[in-house]
């Protein structure tokens, strides 16, 4: 715990200039006067030790995935990706993933059933085992081939031995236990016959025989079939087939097996006569009229399952004709005479047949069929005639429309979980498999440290999913689909049809209060809708406010001209005609439209379920042929009853309790007569110019650097579909556009806001021939950037100085100042006030922090009737770089909570006795601190720095430079430990937090080497010390900076690996021993041991330890902590080898008896008999 004191001299002299000026960290701002001092004492409670940054758990689904393992024993799944990932799941809440160093592709799977393991085969010819017996798996022994290509693997059920097949065509047998090379080598040259002149390929299949373990099925690519005697290290038989093997499935038996093939063919082999297979079939291959069959596609895999009570499963993917373009992929199934096809969404990239029993050689009884698909993840029920699917549990459905914003709420009120649960699973789908999901492996219980969390996202359609998050699960609560408040849009013409969007409705950000349940959405085609929750159905018309943020370079006018007519006395011509939407003029030029929203809202009674309905849409206008800049900050204050917006032109106040427009104004405006910059004017044709390379875009338009070069191809980044080219698209020279979201089409310093542009005024220009760049809303995870390592032109810190340097004359001419960020809150609107006021706090672009007061009517009658009075009140302070955030601290160091409104019920049945009125929860910043008087501090953080003030005095305390050569991307001030800190996630991926309201540096993490725009725009802090973001187009990433929850991580994670007794083998009756070969004789150990087969070729692989314990481990290896947890891991190791033990040791026993049982009853039969008797 450290004390910190500062004492403040002069507080009533200081000036903005003073406070802009002011460099030094911690300095005091303005000069010391003989009036009295005003001390703070604040008790700092964080250190770095409360702070430690690791990965929690992913969600969604695995992007690019590759390979797909199923342990039937523990009913686990693993699917490993391209990216070197592995997903490892099991029951709900046990959900693992895991990352390979080399980041290299997962390209087979091997479970060690039963056994707590996994072998992974990646692309970089290296085979990893993974232990799965603990909570976070990790890397035992690592291989790497040197010489050869690993193409297939197979591992036999209760065998240490694993079959490794390469490009050459050899096979390798690797020891699990020690990872060595066995010496004991099939060779493709001795595999085959001498006489053969062309090499077989490519190992493809592997696979031991069910009724002979020491016989080898061996695939080759070309259609050569070979099974190898192991034991008498000699081929039994060879097949040279026509058309190339994909895969290869035996019947349990083991006397015949089934091969898919290149030309959409499956050959059934009997192993009595392997001259030729005795059956062929093309299942979608049809007889054409001249009497040939169609061509069809290879059968990339089948699976030949046998069923005790009816015919066997043939399951394949893949094989349908050609003739047909534009088919979806599809999986079939043949069940005795039945084929069903089953279409699916997304190409297969896999799929695997559960079986009851882990036995090759018993009858396999199939009951349903994993499904790895390019996107998604499907389970089919088998025991069904109608194969139905199970409902997924995982949260597998996050990118069904691209992901575009995120928000992250922790410590929510713990009611508004179950009420959005309920109102959405009235929506769910319904005609999935009555059983229970069959994945069911491991244990997970809810922890102790858990608290309500949700997690919302917005996506490209317009949908809004509310996820719960709690206890590091994710499920889906309810789903809004903001589309519904609009028409469906029509085909534009002309170059209206260019500027389109093909996602007109995609999500840009949201504002959600949980206390209020008022939920605010920021939309592409510059729309806000305002929501409020009802638990009822109800008739409603939508009310439409439409915004004129839009202003001409024509008309000049001088700051002091402007002082006398402020813009928000023009507010009231602006104010639109609510229910109205302005239709285009029919006499403009075509493509030109003027006061025309982007989208229609509907002007007409809808009904609308329970859930979040529309209440309120605000609009910003096209101006004579220009679309509206999009919007770029957004706050909302349920009890003041206001909200505020602003984009790259300005700033608009809503009423939505009154459903008026309050303030509409340019950022020039709102600065009056303070401006600090000189702002130079440029001609009306050079400003047409600069537009015409601006128009509207989309979400590409996030960040902006002339040095930087962003490629967006919606489809090739995200590589959701194909066909499409990523487009470079140069940007602007301010860093901000990530919150300035789209590039300005007028300057802001134009204080008139309604000058219209002449007939003879130039127009906009096409850009070429070809359409604008940017077709579809850019999803928040396919913006890829590359930020600059070393600047050797202008660095961006050069370029901050210059345009943001309180010492600048003027600024560069391309330069706009945006709204960043918006605040409402209870503070000092001035610096004479005695009591806090209702304010509105906004940032802008060029790091200028300016501050609105309000007065708002305080009675609810009068709250409806009377209006709200604003008035601008000039600029407290500056910082470098744009202002990302505001938050607010009483005098002791806590957080001062924004008022809101309680929630209330509008479409609720009247109740006379009590009457619905408006309760409001103020946290007002002097109601806690009596002793310490009045005032209260601000944090401001922008991209460079941050700053704590004290208000009224406008007096700068703390401040402290973030970064030099990089920019911070996303600030908040979090609640960790019973404290609050300010968190940063930077640029460059370095992850930060700040004491409070020192801002000491507590910790400093380089958490993402590169980042990209994906995580840039998706990363968010929430109170509890925890953070997220996209870090794949399919999956979300949550993290913890909290050493308190870090530490209790383990408890809350699932256990992948429980032990369960191995299902014993069915008893095969003594003519089937007797017969059936002598599989239980083979002796891998014998065979591929060191003593008799030597030791492998160390230059054909190479042994790598791997890295051993969990993450937790690795940090307290040294001390009593790393010791305590590896005796207990190894006690309960242990205690788990004594209870198998234990087990094994009482079915000896059990055994014994009954032997000696029917020995006693033998001898008794045979005592009197003679020996001629027998």
């Amino acid at each position: 715990m450290k004390k910190f004191r500062k004492v403040l001299d002069g507080l009533t002299t200081s000036s903005p200039g003073g406070t802009i000026g002011s460099p030094s960290c911690g300095s005091a701002a303005g000069t010391p006067t003989a009036t009295p001092t005003k001390e703070i004492d604040v008790q700092e409670t964080l250190v770095s030790e409360n702070f430690q940054l690791c990965k929690t758990v992913r969600h969604g689904f695995p992007y690019q995935p590759t390979a797909l393992a199923f342990d039937p024993v523990q009913k686990i799944l693993a699917v490993g990706s391209r990216t070197g990932g592995i997903r490892i799941l099991g029951r709900p809440g046990v959900d693992c993933y895991c990352q390979h160093d080399s980041g290299a592709a997962v390209l087979h799977l091997q479970f060690l059933i039963n056994e707590g393991a996994l072998v992974t085969a990646c692309a970089d010819d290296t085979l990893h085992l993974w232990n799965l017996r603990q909570r976070r798996p990790a890397v035992l022994h690592s291989l790497k081939f040197n010489r050869e290509r690993i193409t297939f693997c197979h591992l036999p059920f209760q065998s240490k031995w694993l079959y490794v097949g390469t490009e050459r065509g050899n096979t390798h047998i690797v020891n699990i236990e020690s990872f060595i090379l066995s010496g004991y080598v099939i060779m493709w040259n001795k595999a085959i016959e001498l006489s053969t002149k062309t090499h077989p390929g490519p190992v493809v299949h592997l696979s031991d025989s069910p009724k002979d373990e020491g016989k080898l099925l061996i695939g080759f690519e070309s259609g050569t079939i070979v099974q190898w005697d192991l034991r008498g290290k000699k081929a039994d038989f060879r097949i040279y087939y026509d058309e190339a093997i994909h895969s290869v499935g035996w019947h349990h038996e083991g006397k015949q097996f089934m091969c898919s093939h290149s030309d959409g063919s499956l050959s059934m082999w009997n192993l009595r006569n392997t001259t030729r297979p005795f059956q062929v079939t093309f299942p979608h291959g049809k007889i054409q009229k001249d009497g040939k069959k169609e061509s069809c596609k290879p059968i990339l895999k089948v699976e030949y399952k046998t069923s005790r009570n009816s015919e066997p499963f043939v399951i394949f993917s893949g094989g349908l004709s050609y003739d047909k373009a534009g088919r979806r992929p599809t999986l079939t199934i043949m069940h005795g005479k039945a084929i069903t096809v089953l279409e699916m969404d997304y190409p297969i990239v896999e799929f695997m047949a559960l079986c009851e029993t882990p036995y090759n050689n018993e009858v396999q009884e199939p009951y349903a069929v994993v499904v790895l698909l390019e996107k998604d993840l499907i389970v089919v029920d088998l025991t069904q005639s109608n194969f139905p699917v199970f409902e997924n549990p995982y949260p597998m459905d996050i990118h069904e429309s691209p992901v575009t914003c995120t928000a992250y709420f922790a410590d929510c009120p713990p009611n508004i979980i179950p009420i959005l649960y309920s109102i959405g699973a009235k929506h769910k789908k319904t005609g999935y498999s009555q059983k229970e999901w069959p994945v069911a492996g491991g244990l997970w219980t809810l922890g102790s440290h858990t608290y309500p969390e949700i997690i919302v996202t917005g996506h490209a359609d317009g949908s809004i999913k509310f996820w719960d998050a709690s206890a590091i699960t994710l499920q889906m609560l309810y789903k809004l689909k903001t589309s519904k408040a609009f028409e469906k849009p029509k085909p534009a013409e002309g170059r209206a049809a260019e500027l389109v969007e093909e996602d007109p409705f995609a999500i840009q950000m949201v504002s959600w209060c949980p206390q209020s349940r008022i939920f605010c959405v920021v939309g592409i085609s510059a729309h806000i809708i305002l929501y409020r929750f009802s638990k009822y159905d109800a008739n409603t018309q939508i009310v439409s406010l439409e915004v004129r943020l839009q202003y001409e370079a024509e008309d000049v006018i001088s700051p002091s001209e402007n002082e006398n007519n402020p813009c928000f006395s023009e507010s009231g011509s602006q104010s639109p005609q609510t229910h109205h939407q302005h239709p285009a003029s029919p006499g403009t030029p075509e493509g030109n439209k003027d006061s025309t929203p982007c989208i229609k809202v509907k002007d007409r009674m809808v009904r609308v379920p329970p859930g979040y309905q529309a209440e309120l849409v605000i609009q910003l206008l096209w101006v004579d042929g220009e679309p509206p800049q999009q919007i770029t900050s957004l706050d909302i204050n349920s009890a003041y009853g206001l909200l505020a917006f602003g984009n790259c032109n300005g700033l608009a106040v809503v009423d939505y309790l009154q459903k008026t427009i309050l303030l509409c104004m340019s950022t020039l405006d709102v600065y009056g007569a303070a401006d600090p910059y000189q702002r130079l004017t440029r001609s009306p044709r050079r400003n047409r110019q600069s537009t015409s390379e601006f128009c509207m875009r989309g979400l590409s338009n996030f960040y902006s650097d002339s040095k930087k070069r962003i490629r967006t191809s919606y489809q090739s980044l995200t590589e959701l579909s194909d066909n499409q080219q990523s487009i470079d698209m140069e940007r602007s020279k301010s860093p901000t556009s990530d919150h300035v979201n789209g590039h300005c089409t007028s300057p802001t310093s134009q204080p008139k806001p309604r000058v219209p542009m002449g007939p003879e005024g130039p127009r906009l220009t096409r850009r070429g021939a070809g359409r604008p760049p940017f077709r579809k809303a850019q999803s928040a995870a396919c913006m890829e950037i590359s930020l600059p390592v070393s600047h050797t032109e202008e660095s961006r810190e050069n370029s901050f100085s210059r345009s943001r340097s309180s010492s600048v004359s003027s600024i560069d001419r391309d330069t706009k100042e945006a709204i960043t960020t918006l605040q409402f809150g209870e503070s000092f609107g001035r610096k004479s006030d005695a009591l806090p006021t209702p304010c509105l706090w906004v940032g802008t672009s060029l790091g200028v922090v300016l501050l609105i007061p309000m007065s708002i009517p305080t009675d609810n009658e009068e709250r409806m009737e009377e209006p709200v009075t604003i008035g601008p009140s000039g600029m407290v302070l500056m910082l470098k770089g744009s202002v990302l955030h505001f938050s607010f601290l009483d005098c002791m160091g806590a957080l001062i909570q924004s008022p809101h409104e309680v929630w209330r019920d509008l479409n609720a049945p009247e109740d006379p006795d009590r009457p619905r009125r408006r309760k409001l929860v103020h946290f007002s910043p002097s109601s806690s601190q009596d002793n310490y008087g009045e005032g209260h501090l601000a944090v401001v953080c922008s991209e460079k720095q941050a700053k704590v003030i004290l208000m009224p005095s406008q007096s700068c305390l703390f401040v402290h430079n973030i970064t030099e050569s990089s920019f911070v991307l996303r600030a908040d001030v979090v609640s960790v430990c019973n404290s609050v800190c300010l968190a940063c996630f930077c640029a460059n991926g370095h992850v930060m937090t700040l004491s409070l309201p020192s801002l000491r540096p507590l910790m400093d993490v380089n958490y993402l080497p590169m980042t990209d725009m994906r995580i840039a725009r998706t990363f968010c802090f929430t109170n509890g010390g925890q953070a997220l973001y996209l870090s794949s187009p399919t999956e979300i990433q949550r993290i913890t900076y909290s050493q308190e929850m870090f530490d209790n991580l383990q408890e809350m994670l699932g256990e992948l690996f429980t032990p369960i007794e191995t299902p014993e083998a069915q008893n095969r009756g003594f003519l089937k021993g007797f017969f059936g070969g002598n599989s239980h004789n083979f002796d891998r150990e014998e065979l591929f041991g060191e003593t008799s087969a030597g030791k492998g070729s160390r230059s054909l692989a190479q042994h790598i330890p791997g890295q051993a314990g969990m993450e937790g481990m690795k940090v307290a290896a040294s001390g009593v902590v790393g010791d305590l947890a590896r005796a207990r891991i190894a006690l309960d190791e242990r205690g788990q080898r004594l209870g198998e033990l234990e087990d094994r040791t009482a079915l000896m026993m059990t055994s014994a008896e009954t032997f000696s049982k029917h020995a006693h009853g033998l001898m008794l039969k045979c005592k009197d008999k003679k020996w001629y008797q027998f």
